[in-house]
């Protein structure tokens, strides 16, 4: 797939598992940098330690449909999708934020699922991603407190019927 957003141009394409150390990169830098006006730092921390394993990683990307956003060959985001519906992941490099990276590639998820007959998408959005998901025409199920490496964060269950 590839798209024409806020001038610039955006591939969307299958995970290699030589992206494993420019994902996780990423990730440290969506939280970290991206997640700093909704979250501590004690918990953006928690979220995107500095010891992430990376043969979880790259087993977690392996198992399940991931994708690649690329602009310009750099990897601007990615994302996955569950047999079930379930988007566990979607991370835009802050650098990318607000030029339709996420909503990109949710459009590519939503086609795929709709290919595979995947009736309804869900996900635990952020804060910061919460936006994303609702432009993307997902509707708020419940605000939930959950508790990862020892921190709680406030994240939002939503869902899209297709």
């Amino acid at each position: 797939m590839k798209v024409m957003n806020n001038s610039i141009f955006i591939s969307i394409r299958p995970y290699s598992c030589d992206d494993i150390d420019v994902l996780i990169d990423l990730f440290r830098k969506a939280v970290r940098q991206g997640a700093v006006a909704h979250y501590s730092d004690v918990q953006r921390e928690a979220w995107a330690p500095d010891d992430i394993d990376r043969d979880a990683w790259i087993a977690k990307c392996s198992r399940k449909p991931t994708w690649v956003a690329v602009s310009n060959a750099i990897v601007i985001g990615f994302a996955d999708l569950e047999p079930d519906g379930h988007i566990d992941m979607l991370y835009v490099h802050p650098d990318y934020h607000r030029q339709g990276v996420g909503r990109t590639l949710l459009l590519h998820i939503e086609s795929v699922a709709r290919r595979q007959l995947i009736s309804r998408l869900y996900t635990e959005a952020s804060i910061g991603a919460r936006p994303v998901f609702d432009r993307a025409g997902f509707a708020l199920i419940k605000e939930q407190i959950v508790l990862h490496n020892g921190q709680r964060f406030v994240n939002f269950y939503m869902q899209k019927q297709l």
